[in-house]
């Protein structure tokens, strides 16, 4: 009798994995027909992103053409890869242009999504506004970071040279760490601007949540090639990656600026 009722219940756990694996599959493929719809990309192009999320195991958030005929470029959760349009080919490349002069295509690529994806956080980042300013720059960020608490320090400096900061949460021990619960309670607090002060200089910030996208930010940030912290964003979506004085962060706007 044990024996039956163990088998009734393995069978019913199978069918319980099953289940939860059709639904998983099936809200993917409405998130890849989404993605296809989004990009303005044929229905093949969806088939070709279940195909190479299949293959390589990871996710792909949108797929447009690139400048090379009969490329598509593949914008991932782990950066920008390409794809022959018939699926065949996947490639991790960079590419340039040689004309007059050499054109790194996927960096300008990289720089567009970059500005493509802090746009979707410009509500949600932790903005620390010049009365002057000039110029923003969006800094991925993790507050027990010495290089990040170094930048921070400058603020006042940095504001009065006409430069507005933007925090973008980089937790770089991950999802689910202290760090990261850490993020969410500064993101969550009632002033982030003074939490986030506050646990720079070493301080304890208390417990709490919310409806946040500290996740979505972390995410984003691998998606376009961060490994640590800060990782400041420019104007025109170049990368200064790592801590530079705020003179010098000056003079690195003004040059982006005249280019």
């Amino acid at each position: 009798m044990n024996y039956i009722n163990r088998l009734i219940i393995a069978s019913k756990l199978v069918v319980i994995s099953a289940m939860f694996s059709a639904l998983v599959f099936s809200a993917r493929v409405n998130a890849v027909q989404e993605i296809a719809t989004q990009e303005g990309a044929s229905e093949k192009y969806a088939d070709l992103i279940l195909k190479f999320e299949q293959k390589l195991n990871f996710q792909i958030i949108s797929v447009a053409d690139s400048n090379v005929p009969g490329l598509l470029q593949i914008n991932t959760n782990t950066g920008i890869f390409y794809g022959s349009e018939n699926g065949e080919y996947f490639l991790s490349a960079r590419i340039y242009r040689v004309g007059d002069e050499i054109v790194d295509e996927t960096g300008a690529a990289l720089q567009k999504y970059r500005l493509q994806g802090i746009e979707r956080f410009k509500d949600s980042a932790i903005e620390f506004k010049s009365k002057k300013e000039k110029y923003v720059i969006n800094v991925f960020t993790d507050a027990t970071c010495g290089y990040c608490r170094k930048l921070h320090n400058e603020m006042d400096i940095l504001n009065d040279l006409g430069i507005t900061v933007r925090y973008l949460a980089f937790p770089r021990q991950g999802i689910n760490s202290q760090v990261y619960r850490d993020a969410v309670s500064i993101w969550c607090s009632e002033n982030p601007q003074e939490a986030m002060t506050k646990a720079k200089a070493g301080g304890n910030i208390a417990s709490t949540s919310c409806e946040n996208q500290v996740a979505d930010q972390y995410n984003f940030g691998k998606a376009i090639g961060v490994n640590g912290t800060p990782n400041i964003i420019m104007p025109d979506g170049t990368v200064v990656p790592g801590y530079q004085p705020a003179q010098s962060l000056l003079l690195a706007l003004k040059a982006a600026h005249k280019a």
